[in-house]
């Protein structure tokens, strides 16, 4: 406890400077050769005199999420943290991504299998790191390098220093494979401009690594070419001082403006229209402006809504408005809840069905139940967002112990 007394005005300084995320704590750290894990190979460790690197290596899955993935994430991130040698901490991806989200895939098939304990573990995997890279003492860097959508964005974003290339690709599709944005999206998003998070959460658009700049989503941008001159900047500072990684980051970043093109010069259009209160309400609005004025940005809007899942998203649209008023831990919590939800199949078999269409036989066709907005009734919705009964443990997270004084 008199070690937390003493970090505290470190950690409020730290919630003054870093960005979307507080941060907070401090293990021990072995060289990664030492480290006995079956399933080191996927996220390898590379070392350096005062800061250590986790890469995630599937490079075939896109970086796609495991629960060995997580699990090693967490065992590495606790011990860098406690250990006093090491001074900061990175994040990359191997190949064209950095993290395509969470192995989808693999989820369908534990499901379809009846093995939903597994699922459970995952997301409370998951969960957990995220809580802990958006509570983490240590400077920390993402180098979001490629693909980086879903659970990789959670993975990264609740870090101190998000570093985007001319090559990333950020987006939130879960909705149209019939889920909702999780691993701290609710967070995240809801805390974008205006209602610029619940634009990307209902349609799953993509914004390059310029946009994620100008929207807050990351802290600094440079070219593909120039990482390895930045990783080598970084390899040879000995400090644990938040402002020396944030300048020398700063050294090799570029400024960037979007586009023209960019949907970021629609954000008035976005708040007229997606800030009303319900789903119905928002494709009203967009169905009225592609018939005023023959916009192409509602027409396309408009047909990527109407891709996804009708009960995905009036549960992702309450899950965002919702997670405007929660810190992290209980955006996490109830994110944890609709996730068990969902692969309950209680209310509906969405997930499955999208990740079938989607993923694996690859149709493009879902049969979504219920298949249209006003089937989706208000206790199909509220019925996710409910504590988990008497035989279900909620999301256990150590904020006690990680956020004594929040």
């Amino acid at each position: 406890m008199q070690r937390l007394k003493l970090l505290s005005p470190l950690k409020q300084s730290l919630r003054r400077n870093g960005s979307l995320f507080n941060q907070t704590r401090t293990g021990f750290a072995l060289p990664s050769y030492t480290l006995l894990d079956c399933h080191q190979e996927q996220v390898l460790v590379e070392g350096r005199a005062k800061s250590r690197a986790a890469v995630l290596n599937r490079p075939s899955s896109l970086n796609a999420l495991t629960t060995d993935m997580a699990a090693r994430l967490n065992r590495l991130y606790e011990s860098w943290e406690e250990n006093t040698d090491i001074g900061f901490v990175m994040m990359k991806g191997s190949g064209k991504a950095f993290c395509s989200g969470a192995d989808m895939v693999l989820l369908h098939q534990l499901i379809n299998e009846g093995k939903l304990e597994e699922c459970k573990t995952f997301f409370q995997t998951v969960y957990n790191f995220v809580y802990l890279l958006g509570t983490y003492f240590k400077p920390n860097v993402a180098i979001l390098d490629g693909i980086t959508m879903g659970g990789g964005a959670g993975i990264s974003l609740p870090g101190m220093y998000r570093v985007v290339t001319d090559k990333t690709v950020f987006a939130t599709p879960e909705a149209q494979i019939g889920f909702h944005p999780d691993a701290g999206a609710s967070y995240y998003l809801s805390r974008l401009p205006g209602y610029l998070g619940e634009y990307l959460a209902l349609t799953g658009e993509k914004l390059n690594g310029v946009e994620m700049i100008a929207c807050g989503l990351a802290t600094h941008y440079s070219l593909k070419e120039r990482l390895p001159l930045i990783e080598e900047r970084l390899g040879k500072l000995n400090t644990d001082d938040h402002t020396v990684v944030e300048n020398s980051l700063a050294q090799y970043g570029d400024l960037v403006y979007p586009d023209r093109r960019s949907v970021l010069h629609k954000l008035e259009r976005i708040d007229k229209c997606f800030s009303l209160d319900t789903v119905e309400e928002i494709v009203d609005a967009l169905e009225q402006g592609a018939a005023e004025s023959f916009d192409d940005w509602c027409c396309t809007t408009l047909k990527k809504i109407k891709e996804a899942s009708p009960l995905s998203l009036k549960i992702t649209l309450q899950s965002i408005r919702e997670g405007r008023f929660q810190p992290l831990d209980q955006c996490l919590a109830r994110e944890y809840r609709i996730s068990l939800n969902f692969i309950s199949k209680q209310v509906s078999n969405d997930l499955c069905e999208g990740v079938r269409a989607r993923l694996v036989d690859k149709d493009f066709a879902p049969k979504w139940d219920p298949p249209h907005l006003e089937d989706v009734t208000k206790d199909m919705v509220d019925s996710h967002f409910l504590p988990l009964d008497e035989f279900e443990s909620e999301l256990n997270l150590p904020t006690s112990v990680r956020e004594p004084y929040a």
